[in-house]
């Protein structure tokens, strides 16, 4: 099943400049850059992307977190790739991702260590979690006309 979903390097993963060694790794298994763009979001636009948070109570750090600094939003096309994505990017709490995910290798706090701070939870990337999220993520993010098809030589070693 070809798929579509977004991926978000929030301002953490652009301000540490991860940016180019996370796309390259969703890149490095056969998915596609559909749509790209560097866009710095409002907590208006902030609250559409996370409606189902708003009102839970580590949304604001949510907000602060993506309203910091410029994102780097990406639509990734493949075989399967929500569910891909969500195993490349790990588990949300960076300590309990696997070593080999964006997360497990590029983050290590805690939800334990962030609250005692009194910080927001940097954990680099946000990813759909369903199709559902997929979609209404990327109609939120991406107009029809910035959404691209074009063939790779990934599309020959799925189609044959």
């Amino acid at each position: 099943m070809i798929e579509r979903t977004l991926v978000l390097v929030k301002p953490d993963g652009v301000q540490r400049c991860l940016t180019g060694r996370i796309i390259q790794r969703f890149e490095d298994v056969g998915l596609k850059i559909v749509g790209v763009k560097m866009t710095w979001v409002d907590k208006e636009f902030t609250r559409k992307h996370y409606a189902e948070h708003v009102e839970k109570h580590f949304y604001p750090g949510l907000e602060a977190l993506l309203t910091v600094g410029p994102v780097i939003a990406l639509v990734l096309e493949g075989v399967h790739a929500i569910s891909q994505v969500r195993k490349m990017v790990g588990a949300t709490e960076p300590r309990s991702a696997q070593p080999g995910t964006i997360r497990g290798d590029f983050a290590h706090v805690s939800y334990e260590y962030a609250d005692g701070k009194g910080v927001t939870l940097k954990n680099l990337v946000h990813a759909s979690d369903s199709l559902k999220s997929a979609k209404r993520e990327i109609k939120l993010w991406f107009k029809d006309d910035e959404l691209h098809s074009y063939k790779t030589v990934h599309d020959v070693h799925i189609t044959e």
